[in-house]
C-alpha cells in the first residue's frame, strides 16, 4: 500500500531449504536499499517457511518483485506477494508490548487430539499465536525405544478472557489426552531462572524414605498408610510426621544407610542436575524428609542446600522424635524465601517441585511452581505439572531445547 510514495509488501516463500536462500532474497532487497520492517523463518522437515515485511519506494518495490520472482523460479521456491496497508502495520505496531504467554506442551508423545485441543482452548480465549517450535529432539518412529519425549512450545499474544477457565480447560484437557503443559508469562523472569528447590522423597527420589525406614522396623503397613493421607492433605503433616516417626523408635541407624544405598533415583534427575549446574542454577532440597538422604543427594550432585529433618539417634538407635523444627510446607516456603534472600534472588526468579500437599505453599509464591507426578489435590492446585515424563521435563519448561544441549555435548 502506497504512502508518501512508499510501499509496505509482505513476501511469503515456501519450499525445500537449502543454502543461501535467505541471502539471495535479502541481497535483493538490499540492492535497492530497502527497510525490512519484520521478518521470521521457520524450517520444518527440509522445508522453509520464510516471511519479509519490506518498505520502499513504489519505483522500486516492482523491480524487488521481478527479480524476486526470478530467484524463486531458479531456486525452486514459491513466492507470494501481499500489499500492506499503512493502517494495518500501525495497527499491528499497535500490539507492541501486549501481554505474552510461552505455553509449553510437554508428553511421551503428541497427537493430533493433543494439538487440537490446546489450540482451540487458545482460540476460545482470544488469543493469538505468534509462534510454535519443538524443544525435543527429532522423534523416533518407534515408540518402544526408552526416553521418548515430545514438547513444543507456543508464544502466544493476547490478554485472556477469563485466566481462571483457561487453567481449568488445560488442566482438564491434560487430564483426557495424557500430556503436560505449563502457561507462563513472557516476560524477563521467565528467562532468567536461578534458584530451584526441590522437594526430595517422591521427586528427587521413587520412594519415601520414611516409608523404607518403616519396613525395616517392621511397621512399613501403618506408616505408609499415614504418609499417603499426609501427602494427600487429609491431616496435617507435622502431626502426622511426629507419629511416624515415633513408629521408628528403637530401629538400629544401619538402616539409614541400607535406606540410602537402595535409594532409586527418579528418571530424568541426572540430565536435569548436570544441566542445571552447567548453567549456574542454585539448587536446593526442602524435604520433609531427612537430611541423611539430602546429604546423600548433595555429595551425589552438588546441590547448594539441603534442608530436612535431623533424626536423633542416641546409643546407636533412632529415639522416635528429630531435633529441631519440623520441615513442613509453610517451613518450606520460608525457607525458599530465605534462600532467594540469601543469593540475591528476585522470588519471581525461583522454581519449586514437589508432588505432596505439604509442597503446595513453596509451589505457590515461587515464580515458577511445578506439580510432579503429584497427588491430586497438588495437580489441581499448582499451575504447572509434570505427569508423563521424568524430571528432566523441568527443562522445557525452562526454555531449552534438545538440539542445544545436544550440541553442548549434554545429552
Amino acid at each position: 500500500m502506497k504512502e508518501s510514495g512508499n510501499e509496505l509488501i509482505l513476501i511469503h516463500i515456501t519450499g525445500q531449504d537449502k543454502p543461501g536462500l535467505t541471502a539471495s532474497f535479502t541481497g535483493i532487497l538490499a540492492k535497492y536499499n530497502a527497510t525490512v520492517l519484520d521478518i521470521g523463518q521457520a524450517d520444518i522437515h527440509n522445508t522453509l517457511s520464510l516471511g519479509i515485511l519490506f518498505s520502499s519506494s513504489s519505483v522500486d518495490s516492482g523491480m524487488i518483485m521481478k527479480e524476486i520472482l526470478f530467484d524463486a523460479s531458479v531456486l525452486g521456491v514459491t513466492v507470494r506477494f501481499d500489499p500492506i496497508t499503512f493502517e494495518e502495520y500501525n495497527k499491528w505496531v499497535g500490539l507492541q508490548g501486549k501481554n505474552r504467554y510461552i505455553l509449553t506442551v510437554l508428553g511421551r508423545k503428541l497427537k493430533a487430539e493433543q494439538l487440537s485441543g490446546v489450540t482451540k482452548i487458545i482460540a476460545d480465549q482470544g488469543l493469538n499465536i505468534d509462534a510454535i517450535k519443538r524443544l525435543t529432539g527429532r522423534i523416533p518412529l518407534d515408540d518402544k525405544k526408552n526416553g521418548i519425549r515430545a514438547c513444543v512450545e507456543f508464544s502466544v499474544r493476547g490478554t485472556p478472557k477469563d485466566k481462571i477457565k483457561l487453567q481449568a480447560d488445560l488442566l482438564k484437557l491434560s487430564k483426557e489426552v495424557d500430556m503436560d503443559f505449563s502457561m507462563q508469562e513472557d516476560n524477563m523472569f521467565r528467562r532468567m531462572r536461578r534458584l530451584i528447590c526441590f522437594d526430595m522423597d517422591s521427586t528427587l527420589t521413587k520412594t519415601e524414605a520414611i516409608d523404607e525406614l518403616a519396613k525395616k522396623a517392621g511397621v512399613g503397613d501403618e506408616v505408609a498408610a499415614i504418609t499417603a493421607r499426609a501427602m494427600r492433605g487429609e491431616i496435617d503433616f507435622k502431626e502426622s510426621f511426629t507419629e511416624r516417626i515415633a513408629l521408628l523408635k528403637g530401629l538400629d541407624e544401619s538402616a539409614l544407610k541400607e535406606v540410602a544405598d537402595e535409594m532409586p533415583i527418579t528418571e530424568g534427575v541426572d540430565r536435569l542436575m548436570f544441566v542445571l549446574k552447567k548453567y549456574g542454577y542454585k539448587i536446593a532440597i526442602l524435604s520433609g524428609g531427612f537430611t541423611y538422604f539430602g546429604e546423600v543427594l548433595r555429595h551425589k550432585y552438588g546441590i547448594d542446600y539441603v534442608y530436612a529433618n535431623e533424626l536423633e539417634i542416641e546409643d546407636g538407635k533412632l529415639t522416635g522424635r528429630v531435633t529441631g523444627e519440623i520441615v513442613d510446607g509453610r517451613r518450606k516456603a520460608e525457607l525458599l524465601k530465605l534462600i532467594a534472600q540469601v543469593e540475591r534472588v528476585d522470588i519471581a526468579q525461583t522454581i519449586a517441585v514437589g508432588d505432596g500437599a505439604n509442597d503446595l505453599p513453596m509451589l505457590n509464591i515461587a515464580g515458577l511452581g511445578i506439580a510432579f507426578h503429584a497427588k491430586p489435590k497438588v495437580k489441581e492446585n499448582a499451575k504447572q505439572s509434570i505427569n508423563t515424563i521424568g524430571l528432566d521435563g523441568v527443562l522445557y519448561f525452562l526454555g531449552f531445547k534438545d538440539s542445544y544441549l545436544d550440541d553442548k555435548g549434554i545429552l
